[in-house]
């Protein structure tokens, strides 16, 4: 820090969010922490920069500001339909590096954009005075996509090119960047279909952008099926053989296969695997861990089964032991130095396996929706794709070392008052413009071993029971694989599809692997199940064996990539 106040070091980082004059400029300011559990995220998908720039309002610190002792000159070019390069020139007097953002002003259209996005950014090497350098930038239509969660465009559930000119802007920040060219769609056209998810249990007030003008909506409520859904996708059963000698390490060698493996365990072993070894500070894990998956019992162990590790979190290992403490997510997105920040949790991942940590439980990557979220400090940015991409690059620093990531919360766990009872109430385009796009960058481009649910409801579900968010977009829409876990503890309740499906059975229906740390509750010091996976085995429309199994599928993948 002296050496930066010094001048003996440059500084090259930016605002990984909008700095405004006053609090009550924040557009999620009037709807924020909400009204008793209900949080409604009336602003939509006009947060942060989005809704600044859209609506013209003065900052004090725009999206992108920060400070150098040096003044670079940027200028963009358009080198091809979606190719872009801009040349950056120290223009000052002293070494520097400089960060260049492309953003995109999509067509309004009938479904309305935010005047500004984020969908790529760079950063140059360190710059002499007089020297240049040419950032590339290459953007896919998979970027320019409007979610229509209404029908409006006649594409309902769909991601749509709507009919226009697709500007780009590039510049140091948001509020300086310069048209450099556009991309014509000449007529809308659907860019994939999918399926309603996770949309809202009744309409609410949203607002949205005609033609510039700010105007109110109702966001579309949920119109499909959840429980036929469901039974349409119930995985079929591998006959039981019982104990045929098959260790896990022989799936994993090749020489037997996974669904011979699984064959052998008991509903018991089923039942064990999809939890935690009960509390905090395993005996099975090393000292101190927040809690141990896998092999948490002598039988599981005895098939090859291992117990994995976990340990927090986001700013470092946390043991019963001295470990290295690093910077805040906020800082680490303000680098926008994707190399950097890989290469520092390769050295995290390193320090893993030296302390007996076989995953971390980071990072956090929800977004900034308001700045008075007690945990911002944690989590990256505003933007969705910032977001995405910086978690992607901590995800591949830590598994380069052969230990596991854990990206956290899924979803929309955006305060921290309340947070284990409210319910974030928003639009399903906001939930996948907005607070899943950053999840789907990281789990499609880095493949983090697992993912953590918040616990938070969404949209009226609790995230550890919800289908719609694990199965339906994170396994099928993005062909995430890895293994999903619980925030510690949980809500217990039943199933509105499934009355008689509780607790961890309707955990286990939702998709969602493991209970971690896997007793009912912090107090809970029994070490014994509490019944709720295995309560309606065999009975009509409980718990399935077929569901037990697949359970255990995405924890044993995950235990062999790790042991």
């Amino acid at each position: 820090m002296m050496d930066v106040l010094t001048g003996w070091q440059n500084p090259c980082g930016k605002l990984a969010e909008t700095i405004p004059l006053n609090y009550a400029d924040t557009p999620a300011s009037n709807y924020f922490p909400g009204k008793k559990q209900n949080v409604e995220y009336r602003e939509g998908l006009y947060i942060g920069y989005r809704y600044y720039e859209t609506v013209n309002k003065a900052v004090r610190y725009p999206f992108g500001y920060g400070l150098s002792y040096t003044d670079f000159s940027v200028t963009g070019t358009h080198t091809a339909p979606l190719g872009f390069q801009a040349e950056v020139t120290n223009a000052g007097h002293h070494p520097g590096r400089a960060v260049v953002m492309l953003f995109v002003q999509k067509p309004l259209g009938v479904l309305g954009n935010p005047a500004r996005e984020l969908v790529a950014f760079g950063k140059t090497r360190l710059l002499n005075p007089g020297e240049s350098q040419n950032l590339q930038f290459t953007v896919t239509e998979y970027q320019l996509p409007s979610y229509d969660d209404s029908g409006l465009t006649g594409h309902k559930a769909c991601y749509v090119l709507q009919q226009g000119a697709y500007r780009f802007y590039c510049g140091e920040n948001v509020r300086d960047a310069r048209f450099i060219g556009d991309y014509m769609i000449p007529e809308t056209r659907v860019f994939r279909s999918l399926t309603e998810a996770c949309p809202p249990e009744k309409p609410f007030p949203i607002w949205a952008n005609e033609n510039g003008t700010p105007v109110r909506r109702e966001a579309s409520a949920r119109t499909t099926d959840l429980r036929q859904r469901i039974l349409d996708h119930l995985t079929k059963a591998v006959p039981q053989t019982g104990d045929k000698g098959i260790k896990l390490s022989d799936v994993k060698e090749g020489k037997a296969s996974l669904e011979g493996f699984l064959a052998q365990l008991s509903v018991k072993e089923l039942e064990a695997i999809s939890r935690g070894d009960y509390n905090m500070n395993s005996p099975l894990g090393a000292r101190g861990n927040a809690g141990v998956f896998g092999g948490v019992t002598q039988s599981l162990r005895d098939k090859g089964v291992s117990p994995v590790t976990t340990t927090d979190g986001p700013s470092g290992i946390r043991l019963y032991d001295s470990c290295s403490l690093l910077p805040m997510g906020t800082l680490l997105a303000s680098s926008f130095d994707l190399e950097l920040v890989e290469r520092l949790y390769r050295a995290v991942g390193a320090e893993m396996r030296w302390r007996g940590s076989d995953v971390l439980l980071a990072p956090g990557m929800n977004i900034h929706r308001n700045p008075l979220c007690g945990r911002n400090f944690e989590y990256f940015s505003e933007d969705p794709y910032l977001t995405g991409r910086i978690a992607g690059a901590v995800v591949k620093g830590i598994q380069s070392q052969g230990v596991g990531a854990c990206v956290k919360h899924f979803a929309c766990n955006n305060q921290e008052k309340n947070r284990n009872r409210c319910d974030s109430i928003v639009s399903e385009r906001a939930l996948r413009e907005i607070y899943l796009k950053g999840f789907e960058i990281c789990l499609k481009q880095a493949k983090p071993l697992t993912l953590m649910t918040s616990y938070n409801r969404v949209n009226g579900v609790w995230s550890h029971y919800h289908y719609d968010l694990v199965q339906t977009i994170a396994r099928e829409e993005w062909g995430y694989q890895g293994m999903v876990m619980t925030d510690w503890w949980m809500q217990y309740g039943a199933s509105p599809e499934f009355p008689k499906v509780t607790g961890n059975g309707y955990r286990v229906r939702s998709r969602v692997n493991v209970l971690m740390p896997g007793s009912r509750n912090l107090l809970d010091r029994t070490g014994k199940p509490d019944g709720t996976l295995l309560a309606t085995y065999g009975k009509k429309d409980g718990i399935t064996l077929g569901e037990l199994q697949e359970n255990a599928k995405y924890v044993l993948r995950c235990v062999m990539k790790l042991k």
